[in-house]
């Protein structure tokens, strides 16, 4: 009887570990994608809006990213977004660990190469 209790204990300890741990990979992949359309889609955008628009994307999905967790370059046509962020996660009942998320977008924006291939007819 007790042998059951425990492995009862054990394998919820295992469903609310996997629990926390993939709702927190799901807001990250969420967060992601939508930095990626936000890249891809923000042609009329400038950088500095394109970040605060990543910053209300984190404050959205609950994420810690902040001004210094993330770098935004354009090229020509194609947006980079670069960032990485820790989030607390607690993996056990009275366990948090550190873990590390890091996102690398790249985006290429045909909306200007279009106006670019009007201009030059």
């Amino acid at each position: 009887m007790i042998g059951r209790i425990i492995k009862l204990l054990i394998a919820l300890l295992i469903a609310n570990s996997a629990w926390r741990i993939g709702s927190t990979y799901v807001s990250f992949y969420r967060f992601k994608d939508a930095v990626a359309e936000s890249a891809q889609f923000g042609t009329n955008q400038s950088v500095d809006q394109l970040h605060l628009r990543v910053l209300d994307l984190a404050a959205q999905y609950n994420l810690p990213v902040t001004d210094d967790n993330f770098t935004i370059r354009r090229e020509g046509i194609r947006t980079y977004i670069r960032g990485s962020y820790t989030q607390m996660i607690e993996v056990v009942p009275g366990y948090r660990y550190p873990w590390p998320f890091s996102w690398n977008v790249e985006a290429m924006n045909m909306g200007g190469l279009k106006l670019q291939l009007l201009l030059l007819k």
